[in-house]
């Protein structure tokens, strides 16, 4: 395994801790971080029922925390990890943060950005999806089974 699949996987554990604690809150488990630079620079996870605010995914969270973090508002040279395929609202929200690179674990047929296009994304923004995909499309699937 090269030193950039070991740190596509550290991050995406760390994105998979986030999403454990939206689980535990009975929120969809949907975890990000953010790093710039080799480091973590903002956490996020869905809050959208703990804040009943149907905006409140893990990747605004994130982004709204990364943004106060460098005090600014673009995020030109960060990376975002997610354990899901951002949905069309979140890659819309990327392109205005300018977002460097979105680095995601499952793919989310029915409700990802893919569904819509690459269109929603800041041209400059690089996508690699797949990484850690069977643990974060696994953390989804049981909590939804248990629901049902």
């Amino acid at each position: 395994m090269n030193s950039t699949a070991r740190t596509d996987e550290f991050y995406m554990k760390q994105a998979l801790h986030e999403a454990q604690k939206a689980a535990s809150r009975d929120e969809v488990p949907v975890g990000a971080v953010i790093v710039s630079q080799g480091q973590i620079i903002a956490r996020g996870h869905n809050l959208t029922e703990t804040l009943n605010d149907a905006t409140a995914h893990a990747e605004m969270q994130a982004f709204t925390a990364a943004a106060n973090h460098i005090g600014g508002k673009y995020l030109k040279e960060c990376t975002l990890y997610v354990t899901l395929e951002p949905c069309p609202m979140c890659a819309a929200a990327s392109l205005w943060v300018q977002l460097g690179e979105i680095v995601f674990g499952a793919s989310d047929p029915k409700r990802g950005y893919s569904t819509i296009g690459n269109g929603l994304l800041h041209p400059k923004t690089k996508v690699r999806g797949g990484i850690l995909a069977e643990e974060c499309g696994l953390l989804m699937s049981d909590f939804f089974r248990k629901k049902r």
